[in-house]
């Protein structure tokens, strides 16, 4: 029953993910966390690193990499500081750190603010997304609100490609940490396929429902789990 839960989970939040860019993370982290605390952060890292490929490649056409650059530049030390993070939180603590995480994503992406992605602001984006990507595998908000007015494709497609360095960064300091190990491996292998069903079922029926409709469904569900998490740290 937890593979099942666990799976479908993994399965929704691959859907939000191919239909909007990001949100894999955001909707599985917190539901995950309270299956096992070991689903967060490295299982859910090596699925959106999978992710991340089939959507990049599906959108290559629109990848900019010079676009990129600066955002992946500060994702190198945000990444040590969230692997820091990791080295000095409990599970319970970090079931906290994971809710608050979630909560302040929803409200960024509820802000009606039209920031322009400027090198300084991209360099920022990265090192936030690096801290929080590597301590709570949610690391796509930052970078998304400074690409939230783009063409819907091209977020897409910067999006996956970003989240490739990425997860490997994030994964390398998770191993380091010891929050990355073969047993998170083989909890990850049954959540390929959701994920895999989930991406294609995107690709096949995204362009029916409206983008809004994804987006506000989805941070319903991000809310909800993202409560859960600091309750269970108050009431575990």
């Amino acid at each position: 029953m937890e593979i099942f839960l666990a799976a479908l989970i993994i399965f929704i939040g691959s859907f939000v993910q191919s239909a909007i860019g990001f949100g894999l993370a955001i909707v599985a982290a917190p539901f995950l966390f309270l299956l096992s605390p070991d689903y967060v952060p490295a299982p859910i890292t090596l699925v959106a690193l999978v992710l991340s490929i089939a959507n990049a490649y599906r959108y290559r056409s629109n990848i900019s990499l010079k676009g990129l650059g600066a955002a992946i530049v500060g994702r190198i030390p945000g990444t040590v500081a969230g692997g820091m993070l990791l080295l000095w939180v409990d599970a319970k603590s970090l079931s906290l750190w994971l809710g608050l995480t979630v909560l302040i994503a929803v409200a960024v992406s509820l802000l009606p603010l039209r920031i322009a992605p400027t090198p300084p602001r991209m360099l920022l984006a990265g090192f936030l997304s690096g801290f929080m990507g590597t301590s709570t595998a949610i690391g796509g908000p930052p970078l998304a609100l400074l690409l939230q007015h783009e063409q819907a494709n091209l977020i897409r497609a910067n999006l996956s490609a970003f989240f490739i360095v990425s997860c490997i960064l994030s994964l390398l300091a998770q191993g380091y940490t010891g929050y990355m190990s073969w047993h998170h491996l083989k909890l990850t292998l049954p959540l390929i396929p959701a994920m895999l069903l989930g991406y294609w079922l995107a690709t096949h029926y995204v362009e029916r429902i409206a983008n809004h409709h994804i987006r506000m469904a989805s941070l319903c569900i991000c809310s909800l789990s993202g409560i859960g998490a600091i309750a269970l740290y108050f009431f575990a």
